[in-house]
């Protein structure tokens, strides 16, 4: 068996740890610990928190969407694909040192997505952009950390409070949609959507595209009205 090379290390802010960027023959996997965040062979539910989005808001012209995490780029990838010619595409990526590897040693995964004229790189917490943006967003895409229950920042908690919520809320235009990565479910945040205003399901989605894999949940919270 081919064995794990670390390509690269990055210190995620705020005492977050350390990220670890591994390859092993063609295939990336970005761990923290002993816990892998995300592995390049294994897109399908990444991938569905952009189509679903975009099902949500389908025919809005000029679709502003913010997306929380650039991981290997599934989400984004999906987003360039499902949203229209005329939307801008922001993507909030809290280490820098991602944004190098996806132009880097992962620019095989990457393509040239990056390169597209829709997107815009935010370094920072995606947590700025919300509060910044009081009815700014058609979509907010979360695929940060390891959804409501967190791994590697406390400060990631915040997003998903009462608090949170309600900043995304307010970011959002009428009848946009919050979409929220997670690698199980939560019943109590799933409550906590409803009461924050959203009208909110939740998706069980597989993390192999079709019917193989572990299975993650993905919840899509609309904000009433538009």
């Amino acid at each position: 068996m081919i064995p794990w090379v670390r390509l690269d290390t990055a210190t995620i802010p705020d005492g977050g740890g350390e990220l670890r960027l591994m390859q092993r023959g063609a295939e990336f996997s970005i761990m923290i610990g002993s816990n892998e965040l995300m592995n390049s062979r294994l897109s399908g539910s990444e991938e569905a928190l952009a189509s679903l989005s975009a099902a949500k808001i389908a025919g809005r012209p000029k679709a502003n969407v913010l997306i929380g995490g650039l991981g290997m780029g599934f989400t984004l990838r999906a987003a360039l694909a499902e949203f229209a010619d005329d939307a801008t595409i922001t993507v909030a990526e809290l280490v820098p040192a991602v944004v190098a590897w996806a132009r880097g040693p992962m620019q095989p995964v990457f393509g040239t997505c990056l390169d597209d004229p829709r997107v815009k790189i935010h370094e920072g917490d995606v947590g700025q952009p919300i509060r910044a943006g009081r009815g700014q967003f058609d979509a907010i895409l979360l695929d940060v950390d390891n959804g409501p229950e967190g791994l590697t920042r406390e400060s990631n908690d915040g997003l998903y409070t009462m608090q949170g919520l309600g900043a995304a809320f307010a970011a959002l235009r009428p009848g946009g949609v919050l979409a929220v990565w997670s690698s199980g479910p939560n019943a109590a945040f799933t409550q906590r959507l409803r009461k924050a205003g959203f009208a909110a399901e939740e998706v069980g989605v597989r993390a192999h595209r079709g019917k193989r894999g572990a299975k993650h949940v993905i919840w899509i919270a609309v904000r009433p009205g538009g």
